[in-house]
């Protein structure tokens, strides 16, 4: 253990540090590998993203989680088993990667492994009282550890709700250690299976930096794609929505939900806003009689909506500010054309504006968590302000 101890204080007083984030969302297309080299921490955090790849999972895969994610009963068997089956496929994955990238593993000081999202349950969608805010998420950091024979953080999302928060988004500790700046307004917009952003004042107080999920980005357009197109499991460049007409009444029915009445900050999953809330929204408005292209249209327009009316209540509608974009959704042009036509106040550009690509940044925010929880000072994360309490985050794990 000496040993072990030894080598953690030797990575956390080096120059510079090599962790490998991976990020694997609720959209469940596959796992994200941003390999980092850090120098500092806190607001002194130095990133250089050397080497990104997203490993598309098979279709047995998606048909393994899909087994167990999202659903309030599954065989408890096999969330046993496709906890460490998991962490194995992504143990493989990081091996091949670095491999091809030319690393050997000892080259390597930390993974920092978000895990694959199982169920995410905030107290504001139990609601059962004598429970507080859950989340579970899978894939275990020792089995990672002992294939890679890399130290490893997981399970980072504990920590946040043993704090008092709800376990997401985390986002919004490393957007303010690294995309802060004095002077300009700015929302950090990520567009996975669920939206959320992240509002990081020009003044760069963290007392009014927060960050909040706003509701559905792909999830409900992904699902509705696959259960209608086999095969496919997004609708790319929108091509169905596209070809649709919104439907104002099924539009309504589905913004229809208390929780956009929420104050931030609040989090939300595929456990609200999926397959059957679409079902039930189009009984309630009479439109199950609309065609595959007309619900994807709308749905596309509601992940939109969604997006606008939680970024317009930040800011004045005369108020200059940035936005910064990442994620699947950034991709789907449609989506974006919403967004945009409706915040006519906010400049547009993806992260790689700040030198990390928006297809990685997810990932790379998970490698600065590991960061700080082995160098930093948690003083520097935040000012303990709601959602965002003051901690470093991430169970660690040490090779056999």
């Amino acid at each position: 253990m000496l040993k072990d101890i030894t080598k953690l204080f030797s990575i956390a007083t080096k120059a510079s540090r090599k962790i490998i984030g991976l990020m694997s969302g609720t959209s469940v297309d596959g796992l994200d590998v941003a390999l980092c080299e850090f120098t500092g921490h806190g607001l002194n955090t130095k990133i250089k993203l050397l080497e990104f790849e997203t490993i598309a999972f098979d279709d047995n895969m998606k048909l393994e989680i899909k087994a167990v994610f999202s659903k309030r009963e599954v065989s408890l068997e096999k969330l046993t088993l496709l906890n460490g089956w998991i962490a194995l496929q992504h143990a493989a994955i990081i091996n091949a990667l670095l491999k091809k990238w030319n690393y050997d593993n000892t080259d390597i000081d930390l993974i920092a492994s978000h895990g694959q999202t199982i169920y995410h349950a905030p107290k504001a969608l139990h609601q059962q009282s004598k429970f507080e805010n859950a989340t579970l998420q899978i894939g275990d950091g020792d089995q990672l550890a002992v294939s890679t024979g890399i130290i490893t953080l997981s399970d980072f999302r504990q920590k946040h709700i043993a704090a008092g928060g709800e376990g997401a988004p985390l986002a919004v500790y490393g957007d303010h250690l690294i995309f802060g700046k004095f002077g300009e307004e700015r929302i950090l917009l990520n567009i996975g299976g669920i939206a959320n952003f992240t509002y990081l004042t020009a003044d760069r107080n963290p007392a009014n930096i927060f960050s909040s999920d706003t509701g559905p980005g792909n999830t409900m357009m992904d699902a509705w794609m696959q259960k209608n197109y086999p095969g496919q499991y997004f609708d790319t460049n929108a091509a169905i929505a596209y070809k649709g007409k919104i439907s104002e009444a099924l539009l309504a029915a589905l913004l229809n939900n208390e929780f956009f009445g929420q104050p931030f900050p609040k989090t939300t999953g595929p456990e609200l806003f999926n397959l059957d809330y679409l079902q039930k929204a189009k009984e309630k408005s009479q439109t199950t009689h609309l065609s595959i292209e007309d619900t994807m249209a709308t749905l596309n327009k509601f992940s939109a909506d969604t997006i606008v009316a939680a970024i317009k209540k930040c800011f004045p509608t005369e108020m200059k500010f940035h936005i910064y974009s990442s994620g699947g959704g950034m991709h789907n042009p449609q989506l974006m054309e919403h967004i945009k036509a409706a915040l006519s106040n906010a400049h547009f550009q993806t992260t790689d504006a700040l030198q990390i690509n928006p297809d990685a940044k997810e990932a790379v925010l998970f490698a600065v968590l590991a960061n700080e929880a082995i160098a930093g000072d948690a003083n520097d994360m935040a000012t303990g302000v709601a959602g965002m309490p003051t901690i470093s985050m991430g169970k660690i794990s040490l090779p056999a």
